[in-house]
Order: structure tokens, then sequence, then C-alpha cells
């Protein structure tokens, strides 16, 4: 284990500061650890900063941290205007039990290892905070659709935003499962089983496992209510379509019909 300097009580927060981040820089000046990246950040403390655009704090006051994170967004591929967050208490308390006690989460020593898989977990909850935001938006936004539906009315602009929102659902399971991982294991923990106890219970005070489940539920809803869609406006459009085609045929006998009776 590698000691670092933090003082016994911190809070450590996630800031979901864009799409992706470009490390190389960070890499190549002063890292600390590379998977995931550790630098120092502000008098004293820490960053961990993660490709798929998460940088988690330590031991930075609030004017530290937001020009931090301000100064990150030059790195950031489409960076948010108000990043998502998720915070929590950590305390260096000496014990043997590492968990959540009263208002701070307790861990044995402050230590690098240690530092990343708080850091590990806390990225996937903060991504987990911002798609949770987005998905509550797109049910929003389909509401009305869902209304038409059960109405029997439906309109054909709506094939436009179903199709936008697919492409958002899409957007959201590709950047989850191959830039996250939220269900992944940290390759932290194949070095050191030891900190696995530790894993379990940070995860499960962030509920990562139970919101990851509840977002996969939500977007195969969003998926399912899009195709029922889809389906009822494409029969509508065949329906319509059966009916121009017997409308030209019957035009087309009424006319021959009527060269017949000129003739």
């Amino acid at each position: 284990m590698t000691d670092i300097e933090l003082d016994n009580k911190i809070v450590v927060r996630g800031y979901f500061v864009g799409q992706r981040l470009n490390l190389k820089d960070f890499e190549k000046s002063g890292a600390l650890a590379l998977s995931p990246l550790v630098i120092r950040a502000g008098h004293g403390g820490y960053a961990v900063l993660f490709r798929y655009g998460v940088a988690v704090l330590f031991g930075l006051d609030h004017l530290e941290e937001q020009n931090f994170i301000s100064q990150l967004k030059d790195y950031a591929t489409a960076p948010y205007e108000s990043p998502s967050f998720e915070e929590v208490t950590i305390e260096s308390a000496l014990e043997k039990s590492e968990s959540m006690q009263e208002d701070a989460f307790h861990i044995m020593q402050w230590d690098l290892e240690r530092l990343q898989l708080i850091a590990e977990v806390i990225a996937k909850a903060t991504v987990l905070e911002h798609y949770e935001s987005s998905i509550t938006e797109i049910f929003d936004r389909i509401e009305p659709l869902a209304t038409e539906l059960q109405g029997g009315k439906i309109k054909s602009r709506w094939a436009k935003v179903l199709l936008k929102h697919i492409g958002t659902v899409l957007s959201i399971e590709r950047k989850m499962i191959a830039h996250v991982e939220i269900e992944g294991k940290p390759e932290l923990l194949w070095d050191h089983p030891d900190l696995e106890p530790l894993h379990i219970k940070l995860e499960d005070e962030f509920e990562v496992p139970e919101r990851h489940k509840a977002i996969k539920q939500k977007l195969d809803l969003i998926h399912r209510t899009a195709d029922t869609m889809f389906t009822v406006l494409q029969e509508r459009n065949t329906y319509h379509v059966e009916w121009y085609i017997v409308l030209l045929i019957v035009l087309d006998i009424v006319i021959s019909l009527i060269e017949k009776m000129l003739a």
C-alpha cells in the first residue's frame, strides 16, 4: 500500500465534467498512478480522473474544486455546463471495520489504493446520477405520446420524436456498457483482493447495482414503448396505402368505363 496525506475527515466529490476526458497531458506530468489516473490537485489534495468524463476530488475546498473543474473542461469533449455530482464524507478512523457509520464512511487508513477504489465507485455513482436525470426527462417527454396511444389517437409527427429518444437511449446504453463498465470489477482488486469487502460496502452505500438495474429497466421500457408506437404508425400507414391503391384501381376502372361510353 502507498501512503498519501489527507485530513482524517474530508468530503469527496465526483463530477461528470463531459462526455470524454483527454488525459494524455496528465499522464505525462506527475501522475501518482495510472489506472485509474491520480494526480495532485489544489493545496494538498488529489484528483482521480476517468476517460469517460468523471473527476473525483479529494481534500479540495469549494473554490479549489470550482477552479479545477473549470480548467478541466478544456480537456473535455462536450463539457457539461452544470456537471452532475455525487459526494460522500470519508473518515480515516483506524478501525478494522470499514463501513458507513453515522455521517461518514469509515476506512482504516488513507492510502493510494483506497483512494483509487473510492474514486472508482463514486465515479460510477456520478454517471448513474447523470443518466437517471436524462432518463427522467425522456419519460416526461414521452408521457403525452403514451396518452395519445391510450386514447387511440397518434400523430405521424411522433415518429421523429421517437427516433430522437431511441438515439438517446442507445447512446446511454453504449456509454454505460462500453465506456464506464458499471458492472465491471475494478482492475485494482485483482492486485489487492483484500480491498474487495470495502468495494462491496461502497457499492452498497451508493446503491450502484440497484440503480444500474433500475436504469436498464427504464431503458427497456422506453425501447418497448418506441417499438409499440412505430408498429402502430406503420400499421396505420399501411392501411392508408392499401386504401390509396383501392381508390386508384376504382379510379382506373371509372376512367376506362367513361372512355368506352364515349367511344
